[in-house]
């Protein structure tokens, strides 16, 4: 056959590489490491059916749910969508107390529905901590954990399904700079024997991270474009790193104090991140769009300190209007009538412009900016 002309290469590479970068573009975002969480705590939300039928609809691959709503479980049957499982704070001395509550449990909301519901993780707690007021549940948190595990493991599952824990920063003691990261010491009796067992497990912490919540405690300090992932400059300098947006700092803050522990390596899901449109300082529609379109774009890239995707989990799917303070109500990626808040787009959409539940918001711990 013969070759192509001079002029036809010409014309034909141009559109070719354009394909590709197409292509690519579509890639990177299918391929984007981000679920959604499914918060309830709304009146007016739609069946869970429906819900689960929007998230197919635009390509949110992953779902979060805090409890193990049988209904939700129902839904997901089939649908290829990843979980993290929740078992709710008020749960675990139940599942701390016996392996046979645990084995009961795991029945019957993990094995009668696994493999047909992708379920990932297990999320034993949230946001618990030894001092506060989560303090009374702390010492049920670890036993939880390992009896979920053990239960899990009986079935051969342990590979396949990750027990873990969802910590906020509150437990870390210095965050700035990042690499100087260390969790507080009145918490590191309750965290170590965690730690430990999550090296054991291979399995990841998870770590709800908010910049929203940094940034309307201290705007003296943290500027708005670090906040957002709008600063045209790196704005913290960490030795070799820099750091031009606050997702980053936080998280690899969590990545330090682990590591600093010296118990071993242990990778981060962050299990919620989100800012809200409305209700409180800072929160408003411009501000929340343009951090989640951020977000979404950003996490496949990864930290200074943690290269490579950030498997991430937008708070959250639907505003909630039962939820308090105000701030709270105004999370969500859709409104209850199953309409998109913002223009983002999921999955195999070249929009450019994407797109947390039962959860006690605390401000974060700052991280100094010096714009």
């Amino acid at each position: 056959m013969a070759s192509f002309s001079a002029t036809r290469k010409r014309t034909l590479l141009p559109s070719l590489f354009l394909l590709l970068a197409l292509f690519t573009a579509n890639l990177r975002i299918s391929d984007a490491q981000i679920g959604v969480c499914y918060g309830m705590l709304g009146d007016n939300l739609p069946s869970k059916q429906e819900v689960v039928d929007l998230y197919r609809a635009n390509n949110i691959q992953r779902m979060r749910l805090y409890d193990p709503n049988q209904e939700a479980l129902d839904a997901l049957r089939n649908s290829g969508i990843e979980l993290i499982l929740g078992i709710p704070n008020d749960n675990l001395q139940n599942l701390a107390a016996s392996r046979d509550n645990s084995d009961q449990w795991a029945q019957t909301f993990v094995f009668n529905y696994y493999p047909s519901v992708n379920i990932k993780y297990i999320a034993v707690g949230n946001e618990v901590s030894p001092v506060g007021g989560s303090s009374g549940v702390s010492q049920y948190v670890l036993p939880a954990i390992q009896n979920v595990y053990q239960s899990i493991r009986a079935r051969g599952l342990q590979d396949q399904i990750k027990v873990s824990t969802a910590i906020d920063m509150t437990l870390i003691g210095n965050s700035y700079p990042p690499s100087q990261g260390s969790f507080r010491d009145d918490v590191r009796s309750y965290l170590d024997p965690i730690i430990g067992y999550l090296v054991y497990a291979n399995a990841p912490l998870l770590a709800n991270v908010y910049p929203y919540f940094a940034y309307s405690g201290d705007p003296t300090d943290i500027s708005l474009p670090y906040a957002l992932f709008t600063s045209p400059n790196v704005v913290v300098w960490d030795g070799s790193r820099g750091y031009q947006n606050l997702f980053d700092a936080m998280l690899d803050s969590i990545h330090a104090a682990l590591d600093n522990t010296r118990i071993g390596f242990v990778r981060v899901v962050v299990s919620e991140s989100g800012w809200p449109s409305d209700g409180a300082f800072g929160a408003t529609y411009d501000n929340a769009k343009t951090y989640l379109d951020n977000l979404i774009r950003h996490v496949n890239s990864g930290t200074p300190m943690r290269p490579g995707p950030t498997e991430t989990y937008i708070f959250a799917m639907f505003d909630e209007n039962q939820k308090n303070p105000e701030l709270e109500k105004h999370f969500g990626l859709f409104f209850p009538n199953k309409q998109k808040k913002y223009p983002f787009g999921f999955g195999g959409h070249r929009d450019w412009e994407i797109g947390v539940d039962d959860v006690e918001f605390n401000v974060t711990i700052p991280l100094k900016s010096d714009i």
